[in-house]
């Protein structure tokens, strides 16, 4: 079994699709960031960043004790190592399966992030900060739909994780973006939210936050944004 902490976001949702895809057995523990569950000492213990997802794997490979994992790329290599699923076999495939993970992690996943951020969340709309990310998130779009252009999925043929940590980023009506301007982005996105594992996993976010609020209150807005060393104990 493994214990999965977990909140409906876009890294949140890359687990919860290699889980439901793999169909292996797990537990939603639901940490709500924004009434500061990612806070407490012993979510800490398993994940010292203050960030889910996370999760305790109670009958890892060798054997030994339970263990724990943060960070959603993190996770996504330890699932695919647990399970030899979604990651090539060959040198080269893996190399080129985890290049494309380290892109998410590194520049899809923060740059939309920051989109998302003075879009959506900032109390001041600074067009400059707006602009600025809005471009960013074009050019990756057009990176990715370059990518796609000869290849059904990030890898190539065979579905992987480098697909499931870069789709739930993508959303494009929040992120100031037109599909039909990235047709073969536009065909792997559809493709990967039909499978009925994808369904499966976003279903599950309705257990933690059946009825998530409209509007973001200033309390949780220090809680995600407003944070400083003074949180770090």
């Amino acid at each position: 079994m493994i214990d999965l902490y977990y909140w409906p976001t876009p890294n949140g949702h890359k687990i919860t699709m290699f889980l439901e895809e793999a169909k292996l057995p797990y537990r939603l523990i639901a940490v709500n960031i924004g009434k500061g569950d990612q806070f407490n000492p012993d979510f800490l213990k398993i994940a010292p960043n203050n960030r889910m997802p996370a999760i305790v794997d109670h009958a890892p490979n060798d054997g030994k004790r339970p263990i724990s994992v943060f960070e959603s790329g993190a996770i996504l290599l330890y699932l695919a190592g647990k399970t030899g699923k979604f990651l090539p076999k060959d040198l080269r495939g893996q190399v080129e399966v985890i290049e494309w993970l380290m892109w998410q992690m590194g520049g899809l996943g923060p740059m939309l992030g920051q989109n998302h951020h003075f879009s959506q969340y900032a109390p001041e709309k600074i067009p400059y900060a707006i602009e600025r990310y809005t471009k960013e998130t074009s050019r990756l779009y057009g990176v990715l739909n370059r990518r796609l252009a000869d290849r059904a999925y990030i890898a190539g043929k065979q579905y992987t994780i480098a697909d499931m940590a870069a789709y739930p980023w993508l959303i494009p009506d929040r992120q100031g973006q037109n599909m039909a301007d990235f047709p073969h982005l536009d065909r792997w996105h559809q493709s990967i939210n039909a499978r009925p594992a994808t369904i499966r996993a976003y279903a599950r976010r309705n257990e933690v936050n059946p009825t998530p609020p409209k509007v973001m209150g200033e309390a949780e807005r220090k809680l995600l944004f407003g944070q400083d060393k003074s949180v770090v104990k």
